[in-house]
């Protein structure tokens, strides 16, 4: 499931062939719609859980944690199965032309960390990786806890309240430049139990905000653009046949070659995109050990919430995340 975008063009295989080239076919043009619906994809992949309940580990508190992120993402959707790698051949040791069999969930396993420093502040840290990929997530949390620890008179009633801002980046991809960033709120209760374990329900809303970007690719990778140019230099004094009149460093060619593969080289546009998501948490803890589950819904309609790439989500259906966490608190 790594990325594999050079095949992500609109005319296709018309653009990728030398015979191509000297029948003037039209150079490879990114299919930026693609590149928005798999950026939209894998960003809620790694998008931030809120894992955390609103009451922070106080002055000094420490946690970490392993966790479980699933999220469903549209497998069946052909900008998955030809932007996504597929098995590789055995004998040949060459990957399949398309993504054959893409995943319909996307898997995200991290280490976090979070640290109190008192006055309801507190920071984390996230490092984490998805199977099947080669992508390695990075990110941190900032929270404020707004209200908490109330547990006597009318604010004992009241439940804790916590502001968090969130980011998540990626490492792996030479092809892909992917960050979340996130703005969230949590309400939540504990509830003890037996004087020995706590049980704290949560609700909370976040939104997301996601930036992706493509490197420079090539659509061409089977052809050699200098092959198919019979390259002799950049276009500079001293390099054979270079125009006097236009010493600018483009490929000089030999009088049957083509620079048309050069032109093959290409990044999608930029993508910018916002979701909203509900999230529902539960956790239990007992003494120092604490294990817990969250449900991160959407709330509203990802084409609505995004006018400028509302044709390209148009219909595309909603993304459900589940995450699993165990760890201790010191």
């Amino acid at each position: 499931m790594d990325f594999a975008l050079e095949r992500l063009a609109k005319n296709g295989d018309s653009c990728r062939t030398a015979q191509g080239y000297a029948a003037g076919v039209e150079t490879c043009i990114p299919d930026n719609d693609a590149f928005i619906n798999l950026v939209n994809q894998y960003g809620m992949a790694i998008a931030p859980s809120s894992m955390y309940p609103a009451k922070t580990t106080g002055y000094g508190g420490f946690e970490i944690m392993l966790e479980g992120t699933y999220t469903s993402v549209n497998g069946d959707a052909d900008y998955m199965r030809k932007g996504t790698r597929g098995e590789v051949d055995p004998v040949t040791g060459k990957a399949a032309s398309e993504n054959g069999d893409p995943s319909s969930m996307l898997s995200l396993y991290s280490l976090r960390i979070r640290k109190g420093f008192g006055f309801g502040f507190e920071t984390g840290l996230q490092f984490g990786f998805m199977p099947g990929t080669s992508i390695i997530s990075g990110g941190a949390d900032v929270r404020m806890a707004i209200l908490e620890g109330f547990r006597d008179g009318v604010p004992g009633y009241l439940p804790d309240f916590a502001i968090m801002g969130s980011a998540r980046t990626i490492t792996g991809s030479s092809q892909v430049q992917l960050t979340v960033a996130s703005a969230s709120g949590v309400f939540s209760k504990p509830i003890t139990l037996a004087d020995s374990a706590v049980l704290t329900p949560s609700i909370g809303y976040q939104h997301l905000f996601i930036f992706g970007d493509s490197g420079v690719i090539d659509f061409t990778p089977a052809e050699s653009a200098l092959q198919a140019c019979g390259f002799q230099g950049a276009s500079q004094p001293g390099t054979p046949d270079a125009p006097e009149d236009a010493y600018d460093g483009s490929p000089v060619c030999e009088p049957n070659g083509t620079v048309d593969d050069f032109n093959n080289n290409k990044v999608f546009q930029p993508v910018r995109l916002q979701r909203q998501r509900l999230i529902f948490g539960l956790n239990y803890q007992y003494e120092i050990l604490t294990f817990g589950g969250q449900l991160m819904l959407d709330v509203f309609d990802q084409a609505k919430l995004n006018k400028d790439e509302s044709e390209a989500l148009q219909d595309e259906p909603s993304n459900t995340s589940f995450s699993l966490q165990l760890g201790a608190i010191f």
